[in-house]
């Protein structure tokens, strides 16, 4: 059985806020990538449930943390899609990620108005 690895790095500043994310996977080599943001859902099988980890930078802008979960929900209902082959579930999903870019649109044009 082949094995991969995904590491990630959390450098934090002294009241515990992270300053830099860096990760690496085996099967990509070893070159290190950077982020401003992460988000991982696991589904752990012991309690049935949704573990997370929601982790951001301190540079990462408000503006950017709001197109990374769109882009977010449109990753998930490709993969609901992909899974489950429910295109109603994973339409449902879509049309959320583009309500949610016309309001992120909208109120950037807001505030570059004023």
């Amino acid at each position: 059985m082949k094995k991969s690895e995904i590491y990630f790095s959390i450098a934090l500043d002294d009241q515990k806020i992270p300053e830099a994310i860096s990760w690496r996977a085996t099967d990509a080599g070893e070159k290190i990538h950077f982020a401003k943001a992460i988000n991982i859902s696991l589904w752990d099988r012991d309690e049935a449930g949704t573990m997370k980890i929601d982790l951001w930078t301190k540079d990462m802008p408000v503006d950017e943390m709001k197109y990374f979960y769109i882009d977010t929900i449109g990753a998930m209902a490709q993969s609901i899609a992909t899974a489950t082959s429910d295109n109603v579930m994973a339409q449902k999903m879509r049309a959320l990620c583009e309500e949610l870019m016309n309001h992120v649109e909208a109120e950037r044009q807001k505030n570059i108005q004023q």
